[in-house]
């Protein structure tokens, strides 16, 4: 595999470029994200390709922090409800199964923050949406290692390649490698001997939702925990060495400290949103899994609130970590309601299911009758200036509820912008 270096000289001209049509589309110069590319070219017109959808052609420029501000000043802690927008969230339940609950923030600049909600402390099986915890941790550690130089923590995201090895595996979720001299571009699952950039493991966590990309995100934060200032020349040699000698029950520490003790400084609670098993099997092979995983609505939105106000580790990196939230892949349940096709969306979605024989039911992928958790968090920003935060989660059995999630975005989108 062939990557493009880059100089910190060059990340310093390319993070004030303008130009470019789409975030993250336009920042493969700064990321060194090969998919970046490729989008790049369809943009362009130069590979054919499907394009994203209107909503996913924000600039990197474009994108900012919302609540740098007094209204993110006076979000110290949630606001009470808003009784008309209380109402209206309200109004959209009556007609579904009572395994939901919500949070939601309208932020629109102009009017008062107003918060509605539905069951917000009830807990779920985060799934995939966990995996936002896992990149918080990267950047508390990087932050860590380059504490006076963002640049820095850049640099080695965009330069530093590590191998996947069995802590990938297995996820059925593909992921988009594309060869920048042939200019071919191909979707498989990931496999134990490949090689990518940070930048693009996070990216392929993020975008796809990859498993096996969550647990080398995890590893390579826990690596960042050990070894510090000395992570940056770490090899694959001396990592297997340290996870090799290291007694499990220690690794197993070390990973939930590394994933949860952030979410801890932004104030969310161990019962609002935990981490304890890591995303493939091959991972938890390594380092067992300890205290189980947890998430509701209220401390997904407390992360939502704390990046949005640039105290996610920092500034820099709550925006950066914004950017990598975008969605410039495939919409899927919440995002791909048609409503929010013009609005730019940072979203992440997770689902988990499980299920046991049952005389005259036939289980099927998502459709779990044991447990059927299905995740939705959202940032939504339309052209008018609308901008909301949302945290759905759903636990409904021997259901697919990826139609309602997308039913539900339309109708809470309708019920913002009418109030």
């Amino acid at each position: 595999m062939v990557f493009r270096s880059i100089a910190l000289t060059v990340i310093l001209v390319c993070i004030f470029s303008t130009g470019a049509p789409s975030y993250p589309i336009d920042a493969y110069q700064l990321t060194n994200i090969r998919r970046l590319d490729y989008l790049q070219q369809v943009v362009d017109g130069d590979i054919k390709g499907t394009l994203p959808v209107p909503g996913a052609m924000k600039s990197i420029n474009d994108i900012c922090l919302n609540l740098m501000n007094p209204m993110g000043d006076s979000l110290y802690k949630i606001p009470a409800p808003d009784p008309a927008l209380q109402k209206a969230l309200n109004s959209l339940f009556p007609g579904l199964n009572e395994n939901y609950s919500v949070a939601l923030l309208d932020i629109t600049v102009g009017r008062p923050a107003r918060y509605a909600s539905r069951k917000e402390t009830a807990g779920y099986q985060p799934g995939s949406v966990g995996k936002l915890a896992v990149l918080l941790a990267v950047f508390t550690e990087l932050a860590k290692i380059y504490p006076d130089s963002f640049a820095m923590r850049q640099e080695l995201l965009c330069t530093k390649e590590v191998r996947g090895g069995v802590w990938a595996l297995t996820d059925e979720h593909t992921v988009s490698i594309f060869n920048t001299q042939t200019q071919t571009l191909k979707k498989r699952q990931v496999q134990a001997n490949d090689v990518f950039l940070l930048y693009e493991w996070l990216d392929y966590m993020m975008s796809v939702s990859n498993n096996g990309a969550a647990a080398v995100c995890w590893r390579e934060a826990i690596l960042m925990r050990a070894f510090g200032k000395d992570y940056p020349n770490l090899t694959e040699a001396k990592a297997e060495e340290y996870f090799k000698a290291t007694p499990k029950s220690e690794l197993s520490e070390l990973a939930i400290q590394v994933v949860n003790d952030p979410l801890r400084e932004l104030g969310i609670a161990h019962d609002e949103w935990r981490l304890g098993t890591m995303f493939t099997s091959g991972a938890s092979g390594r380092i067992p899994p300890k205290g189980g995983s947890i998430g509701t609505p209220l401390g997904l939105m407390k992360f939502l609130i704390k990046m949005e106000r640039g105290l996610a580790v920092d500034e820099e990196s709550s925006l950066e970590m914004k950017r990598l939230f975008y969605m410039t892949d495939r919409r899927i349940r919440y995002a791909s309601a048609p409503a929010l096709r013009n609005a730019a969306v940072y979203f992440k979605s997770g689902s988990l299911y499980k299920c046991r024989p049952e005389e005259g039911y036939s289980c099927a992928k998502y459709k779990g009758n044991v447990d059927n958790f299905m995740n939705s968090v959202a940032i939504i920003e339309h052209p008018d200036g609308t901008t909301y935060m949302v945290a759905l989660m759903s636990n409904v059995r021997k259901k697919n509820s990826a139609n309602d999630h997308m039913a539900l975005a339309a109708a809470i989108d309708k019920k913002v912008r009418g109030l």
